[in-house]
């Protein structure tokens, strides 16, 4: 007679790390056609350069990664990227005194656009694709009034743009924000009983409901944290450009979601890990400087940005999953003889 013994915990470990590893391979696979067609890219003055657009790619991916691990996606971020960018212009009014005032004003409005998505979702259970594509119009919409009425062409605070302009270690401080942003990450979902509780939620809403978990209060702080870190970018990307404009969110609907696929998240739901999503963002940042310093045409670059995002659907974490689950069973599948318990004709 024999027994199926079940997967050990570092065997366990090993198939969930597995989900995660293309995103590293990819980076190195990025790093050796970046040696042979374009060194420039590799050069400390690029690489300085892809750091600040890295960075708020990153941050949006985090936030959409929020969204994604409870089984939802989020497209009013460019919208609310936007409006926390202009209202932050708008209420400073160029005023080192009033900068506080205006960030935390931008990191308010995003806040509620996320509750009412997450309300909206989790509360009354409409579809979250539906749901925030109707409230990033909405946003927008109020972004562009706002700005043609309040914003346009108003430079932002020159203490903010220094601040963040400053460099520490050779990089600039925007960079360290979306690190220490990253890091804190890292340490909720691992470290914390409030982190592995989310992770549950998202992977199984029915299991943690029946077992007493807030699932809808999940949800709902999910899409207010993801709104928040959306406002965030949008705040240091107005710094960095010193005038933003009303278009300054549009780059970022597909990219986070690429970025989050590619960091091997379960589009089902549950798991995630901040930092292969932060890796996957720097990823598509430095694919993106190095078609540009190869001199690739805009049209190639969108094709070569569109097939990256379809190989990286292909070897997403779930598919890897799969792959390994279904290998693992057929090496403790029973051969002839341990299937007849292993007795020969007596």
């Amino acid at each position: 007679m024999s027994t199926t013994r079940a997967p050990s915990s570092v065997v366990t470990s090993l198939v969930v790390a597995s989900r995660f590893l293309p995103v590293y391979a990819a980076m190195a696979l990025l790093v050796v056609v970046a040696l042979v067609w374009a060194p420039d890219t590799l050069t400390g003055p690029a690489l300085r350069s892809i750091a600040p657009f890295g960075t708020f790619l990153a941050l949006t991916a985090l936030g959409q990664m929020l969204v994604i691990m409870t089984g939802g996606i989020d497209l009013s971020v460019p919208g609310t990227f936007t409006l926390a960018a202009v209202v932050t212009v708008g209420v400073a009014r160029s005023s080192d005194e009033r900068v506080w005032a205006a960030i935390g004003l931008a990191l308010l409005l995003a806040a509620l656009v996320g509750a009412v998505n997450g309300t909206l979702i989790g509360g009354l259970g409409l579809n979250p694709l539906i749901v925030t594509l109707a409230v990033g119009q909405i946003v927008t919409g109020i972004a562009y009034s706002y700005y043609t009425s309040v914003a346009i062409q108003v430079p932002i605070p020159p203490a903010l743009s220094a601040w963040t302009s400053r460099r520490f270690l050779g990089v600039t401080r925007t960079f360290w924000v979306g690190v220490a942003i990253t890091l804190l990450m890292i340490v909720l979902f691992r470290f914390t009983a409030l982190g592995r509780r989310f992770q549950v939620v998202g992977a199984n809403p029915t299991a943690s409901w029946i077992a007493g978990l807030r699932v809808n209060l999940n949800r709902l702080a999910a899409y207010v944290v993801a709104a928040v870190l959306y406002a965030v970018a949008g705040i240091l990307l107005a710094a960095f450009l010193r005038t933003p404009n009303i278009t300054i969110g549009a780059p970022y609907l597909l990219g986070p979601i690429a970025a989050v696929v590619i960091g091997g998240a379960s589009l089902t739901g549950g798991l995630a890990s901040p930092l292969s999503t932060w890796a996957a963002a720097f990823f598509l940042a430095g694919l993106n400087q190095m078609m540009r310093v190869m001199g690739l045409p805009t049209a190639l670059q969108f094709v070569v940005f569109g097939l990256v995002i379809v190989g990286g659907m292909l070897v997403s974490g779930d598919r890897i999953i799969r792959g390994v689950e279904r290998a693992l069973r057929e090496r403790r599948r029973p051969g002839p003889a341990e299937a007849g318990g292993g007795l020969g004709p007596g």
